[in-house]
């Protein structure tokens, strides 16, 4: 009887970050398991999730090399251009502004915008035609052990082997609890409110990031004359909006949209998600490693949160392909190691970041609203510092692994 594990990699997860390093790790020659607690025709049906995602212009060069946006035909919208502004409601937007304008660092856009349900699907199409991978789902990890090799069993009594666990499986990974790995963090008070408004004027791509007293509130450009807006609250404000009828509703989200899209509506269902900051403490043990929101959950201010951890599919299908090639143990702790340590500070630092901005724009005090409307201005009249806030929006600086390059892993 062979001892053969039945798999190279196992990834508890078939999300938006445990998908795609599946195809990575395919792509590089690995067999990989993966296990999902949630059927696949759940996680892609409309009223699962209504946010949208701006993938980075890196991130999306990434997903084209694993195949996932040859089935994203109509439903990228690029962003070309992105507003940051500060206000007040019912007062209007502060005359100073930042403008990122994407042909001022080339021809192609910052990034596109695509809604989550659209993504799963293209991902899960990608995943049903890679004849390395195999997806078990919908099923529960009841137990994992760790030793020569990893065991996970199942909530039917099945036991699934592999060289290598990924944890892939959210914010409140049960794989990363079970494995005594703790995290640090708080919660913001705010909730983030969203819902697609539909407008009688064309978007032309541009991303509003508008910042209020309450919180941010993002206007994100999708496909057609409609936007996503990502609306945050305090949590007992947010709470009261989320109660009001449809035309109270509506009138608040008027009172911070706007006109300058004509007449506006909101369409469909309201969703919200409590807004909270999540840092694991470590990002691997023997045999065990955590990507996306499973190692990191930020505040989603600027956006960041998907593309965080598709860099960490992308550093971590790296790793991992290149210990296989040199015939190394690729769930040895030493492997392991050189993922946390690529990924880690890059996480934490913008994780903070974008902490930094929420709290400095999150707030109606006199001095603090001067101070930063005028570095918002400053920074629009100073090309290279702004041209540099786009490149790094796009995730194109920094040490890139080949799948953010452009290329194959």
């Amino acid at each position: 009887m062979s001892n053969a594990p039945d798999s190279d990699v196992l990834i508890v997860g078939g999300g938006l970050s445990g998908l795609p390093l599946a195809l990575a790790c395919a792509q590089g020659g690995l067999s990989v398991t993966v296990i999902d607690a949630l059927d696949p025709a759940t996680v892609t049906d409309a009223a699962f999730d209504g946010r949208v995602s701006a993938i980075a212009l890196a991130s999306c060069r990434m997903l084209d090399s694993l195949g996932v946006t040859a089935h994203l035909e109509g439903q990228m919208q690029p962003i070309n251009d992105i507003m940051v502004s500060d206000g007040r409601v019912r007062e209007g937007a502060s005359p100073l502004f930042l403008h990122f304008d994407h042909k001022e660092i080339g021809a192609e856009p910052l990034g596109n915008l695509i809604e989550n349900r659209h993504v799963r699907i293209a991902m899960q199409k990608a995943v049903e035609a890679e004849p390395l991978i195999r997806l078990i789902a919908p099923r529960f990890v009841k137990h994992v052990e760790y030793g020569a090799r990893v065991t996970a069993t199942l909530d039917n009594g099945e036991e699934v082997t592999a060289r290598l666990c990924f944890a892939a499986d959210g914010r409140n990974s049960p794989t990363r609890e079970a494995a005594g790995i703790r995290t640090v963090g708080w919660d913001y008070g705010q909730t983030g409110i969203v819902c697609t408004v539909e407008h009688e004027l064309p978007h032309e791509g541009v991303a509003q990031e508008y910042f209020l007293p309450g919180g941010p509130f993002a206007i994100l450009p999708m496909v057609g004359n409609r936007s996503s807006l990502v609306w945050t609250e305090k949590t007992a404000d947010a709470k009261a909006i989320l109660a009001l009828g449809d035309e109270a509703f509506a009138d608040e989200m008027r009172a911070r949209f706007g006109d300058y899209l004509g007449a506006c509506a909101p369409t469909g269902p309201r969703w919200s998600y409590p807004l909270t900051l999540q840092l694991a403490r470590d990002y691997v043990r023997p045999r065990l490693a955590l990507i996306g929101d499973a190692a990191h959950g930020i505040h989603p201010i600027a956006g960041q949160g998907l593309n965080l951890g598709l860099r960490d599919v992308a550093a971590a299908a790296e790793v991992v392909v290149d210990a296989a090639r040199l015939g190394l143990d690729i769930g040895a702790l030493d492997v392991l190691e050189r993922y946390q340590r690529w990924r880690r500070f890059d996480n934490v630092a913008l994780s903070l970041l974008m902490d930094g901005l929420n709290r400095l724009f999150s707030n109606d005090i006199g001095p603090v609203r001067l101070a930063r409307d005028l570095g918002l201005g400053i920074v629009q009249q100073i090309g290279p510092a702004r041209r540099f806030f786009m490149r790094h929006a796009g995730g194109v600086v920094g040490d890139l692994p080949r799948l953010l390059k452009d290329e194959t892993v």
